[in-house]
């Protein structure tokens, strides 16, 4: 059995390099992935979806027209029931305490440091996903 099998996760990722692989990661863990281009992307595709399509969100914070961290507040502040409570995880190359706490502070949930290890992102979307 795969990990995430036939969990939607939305990955915000401008970097094709990184969203390759993220990709082809989560795909082997069985999770079905669906890429935004940048923050705003991403919001306009959370936004879009029917409430519980997507069971957790990656967000790359440095990203270029909204950055992961205006994404994410944007995201938590929309009227809609899954908003609020959505796993939303940094993945980032960022990773002094400052950079940490802007990411939770922002509202996302957790915070990745790249190169994620499979195994690492695996059980923690696992953990996350499995109640939402």
């Amino acid at each position: 059995m795969k990990p995430l099998e036939g969990r939607r996760i939305l990955l915000c990722e401008d970097h094709d390099i990184n969203a390759t692989v993220t990709i082809e990661m989560l795909e082997k863990g069985g999770a079905v992935v669906e890429r935004a281009w940048n923050g705003a992307e991403g919001v306009r595709m959370f936004s879009e979806s029917e409430p519980g399509y997507f069971r957790a969100i990656l967000m790359d914070v440095r990203m270029p027209q909204m950055d992961g961290l205006a994404a994410t507040r944007t995201i938590r502040a929309m009227d809609r029931e899954d908003a609020a409570k959505i796993p939303i995880v940094a993945m980032t190359v960022n990773f002094c305490d400052e950079d940490i706490q802007a990411s939770l502070d922002s509202g996302m949930n957790a915070h990745l440091i790249k190169p994620v290890e499979p195994k690492e992102i695996y059980e923690l979307l696992d953990s996350m996903t499995k109640a939402f």
